[in-house]
Formats: C-alpha cells, sequence, structure tokens
C-alpha cells in the first residue's frame, strides 16, 4: 500500500454532503479531516470500511480528528447508507468527480473481467492548515482504520 507524508497545501473545495448541508475545506474547526474516497454505497467492501470508521469514531473524534466518506453516489444514496449503517459523521456526494479527480482517485479497474472507471479506495488526512499530512492509496479494507487510528495518535 502507498503511503506518503507530503504536508503540501490542498486547494479548498465544497461539495454537497448528507444532513443538508455544504463541505467546505477551508476553515474546518478539526485538528485533521479524515477524507475517505470508496467505489460504491451498499457494496461489501464499502459496507465493512464504513463500519470500522463507525466504531473508531469516537476514538478518531477523541484525537481531533473529523471524518467524511465521498463517492460518486447522490446525496439521496448516501442518506440511505448512513441510516442503514448508523453512520455518525457525512458522507460527500461527489457524482461529478470534481473531489475525487481533485485527489486523483479515479482509476481503471478490472472488475469481473471488464475494465471499469472508478474510485480507487483511498484516505487522506488534511491538518487544520489546509496541507495533506498523510494518504493511503489502493487500500484493502482489513486493518486501514487502525492505520489511521496509529498515525493519528503518532501526532504531536
Amino acid at each position: 500500500m502507498a503511503e506518503s507524508l507530503t504536508a503540501a497545501p490542498v486547494e479548498n473545495f465544497s461539495a454537497p454532503m448528507t444532513g443538508d448541508q455544504t463541505f467546505e475545506l477551508a476553515g474546518r474547526p478539526a485538528k485533521y479531516t479524515v477524507l475517505y474516497f470508496y467505489p460504491k454505497d451498499n457494496t461489501p467492501g464499502c459496507t465493512t470500511e464504513s463500519i470500522a470508521f463507525r466504531e473508531a469514531y469516537p476514538e478518531i473524534q477523541a484525537l481531533g480528528a473529523d471524518i467524511y466518506g465521498i463517492s460518486r453516489d447522490s446525496l439521496r444514496s448516501h442518506e440511505n447508507f448512513k441510516g442503514k449503517l448508523g453512520l455518525p459523521f457525512e458522507l460527500i456526494s461527489d457524482p461529478e468527480e470534481k473531489v475525487c479527480n481533485q485527489f486523483a482517485v479515479m482509476k481503471m479497474k478490472n472488475m469481473y473481467g471488464k475494465q471499469v472507471r472508478g474510485i480507487e479506495r483511498s484516505t487522506f488526512i488534511i491538518d487544520a492548515q489546509g496541507r495533506l499530512v498523510k494518504e493511503w492509496r489502493g487500500v484493502k479494507v482489513n486493518d486501514h482504520v487502525a492505520e489511521v487510528l496509529e498515525f493519528l495518535k503518532s501526532q504531536p
């Protein structure tokens, strides 16, 4: 799994999210913003990953971080997914792939022997100054949330 520590500035963006809200990166009050990009609501890997973030949510918040999931699904799909899993955090809808393209997570993937374009499961941590401080690309669901927690715990 590729990871890097870049501390590169992230361009501000805004996008619609669940709870009738708009996500805006600039001015987030949290010490860290955790953005996890996932392929699709209600699929096995995405459900498992979202549940893992849900279970770790209190600990992640205690470390000064907020979590947001992002996919190309509609707000309606996100609201249903969030409600079904009891997610305590919001989901960002990016059907036009603006945020996905900003973070370069759109990739060609093999599904059932066919090439399809989709989101490469990835997680990014952005600090309160809007700098990317950690990224994971090509994430495998198992133990990923533990890696995110470990990184957050290692921060001063």
